[in-house]
């Protein structure tokens, strides 16, 4: 049953907000599209398992052995439930969304992509969900192409209908959200497009699924990706969702240990889903960690977390617009908006704003992001970036602004 918190209650729980840094300042952690920051609940989690739980899962009987399965499995279980899975032989481990997507890839793609072929991106992309799609056309002799973003950072979706009148389009991955604009697109209205023309959809859910809710059987979308490390999560922990058909149709992404039902000396069988992608020793105590950080969101609720998003960004926004010389990217619509807020102060390179700012204690990111696709879209090298979760507060907001203030002072803007 979800409790009502408050975010000074929620602070609580993270050991490293309390931390000082760069002269006794107080952390102001604004880095949370890169990762965010691990409550004590799963800290503990990971402790406890290799304190009290230490083995490989799936393969003894000891009671080690059975007590570390069957907390890796109920991860399983815990997320089929906060995405509406029906079907948890469809949840594969990964290392992360980069995982998942190259995963797909290689064990789909080379399958069914053919020379001439088009698969479909965005121009607001992350580079994990370009590259992987450049490999794979270059190999094939297929093509890829890109949805174009308008001035607000919204896609042009009429686009994608010109792409799937071709004929041609065999798939088209899209991010729920950009970890750059923040934009929010309507992915429903995609897969709907994509469906009547019996294209494949792949679903970049990692900025998106730590930070809204997310119904994975309403959307209909054929392959989903999400990373669990920022969802609070460890990091080096994600899923891929596929449908069960496609995944029984594709090969092994890896070959060892567990992904296999009989091996001879030049044949083997797979095992069944979803283990015949998941070859190895997996990441046991992260994943089991990984559960703990569902159960810490399912406690505070999605519509709560959403709903401190869009308090904390749109205060950001205000703050941040009344500063001379500030570019803000992205749209102003916060239904369309996640918590993430990228900008340009002046002729100040986002690196050495970034460095000033530290220096107060305030984490941002300065770059492009790995989206380089998008910033020579907008015509620039890098942005700076401040992006929020459930345990900032508008007072970290200020101090951003007072440290913006200092760097003017500093560059006599």
């Amino acid at each position: 049953m979800q409790t009502i918190i408050s975010t000074e209650q929620i602070r609580k729980d993270f050991p490293i907000l309390q931390r000082k840094v760069r002269n006794g300042k107080n952390l102001v952690y604004l880095d949370n599209a890169a990762t965010t920051q691990k409550p004590i609940q799963v800290i503990n989690a990971i402790t406890d398992f290799y304190t009290n739980h230490n083995s490989n899962i799936h393969r003894a009987v000891h009671a080690l052995a059975e007590e570390a399965t069957e907390a890796y499995e109920m991860t399983r279980d815990k997320i089929a439930k906060f995405l509406n899975i029906k079907d948890r032989q469809e949840i594969v481990f990964v290392r992360g969304t980069t995982e998942a997507i190259n995963l797909v890839a290689y064990a789909w793609g080379r399958q069914n992509i053919k020379e001439g072929d088009i698969i479909v991106t965005t121009e607001y992309e992350h580079h994990s969900n370009i590259v992987p799609w450049q490999l794979l056309t270059q190999e094939k002799k297929g093509k890829l192409e890109y949805i174009a973003i308008d001035d607000n950072g919204e896609l042009m979706l009429d686009q994608l209908d010109q792409y799937l009148a071709t004929g041609k389009v065999k798939l088209v991955a899209v991010s729920q959200m950009s970890n750059v604009l923040g934009t929010i697109t309507d992915v429903a209205a995609v897969i709907a497009k994509c469906k009547k023309a019996g294209v494949r959809v792949l679903i970049d859910g990692a900025q998106s699924v730590p930070h809204m809710k997310v119904d994975i059987d309403a959307l209909g979308c054929d392959f989903f990706a999400f990373s669990g490390h920022k969802m609070l999560g460890p990091t080096g922990v994600g899923v891929l969702w596929a449908k069960k058909e496609l995944l029984e149709q594709m090969a092994p992404f890896h070959g060892g240990g567990d992904m296999i039902r009989e091996v001879h000396k030049y044949e083997t069988t797979w095992n069944d889903l979803p283990y015949k992608f998941e070859a190895g020793t997996p990441n046991i105590a992260d994943v089991i960690g990984f559960a703990a950080a569902i159960d810490y969101l399912n406690n505070i609720g999605m519509d709560y977390v959403r709903a401190h998003e869009i308090e904390i960004t749109k205060y950001a926004l205000d703050k941040l617009s009344q500063i001379n010389g500030i570019k803000l990217y992205g749209t102003s619509d916060m239904s369309k908006r996640g918590g993430v807020i990228s900008f340009n102060f002046a002729d100040i390179h986002p690196h050495d704003l970034a460095t000033i700012i530290d220096e107060d204690g305030v984490a941002i990111r300065s770059g492009h992001h790995c989206a380089q696709v998008l910033m020579e879209k907008l015509d620039i090298a890098a942005t700076s970036r401040a992006s929020f979760y459930i345990y900032n507060t508008k007072e970290e907001v200020d101090v951003l602004i007072n440290s913006l203030s200092r760097a003017a002072r500093l560059f006599k803007l």
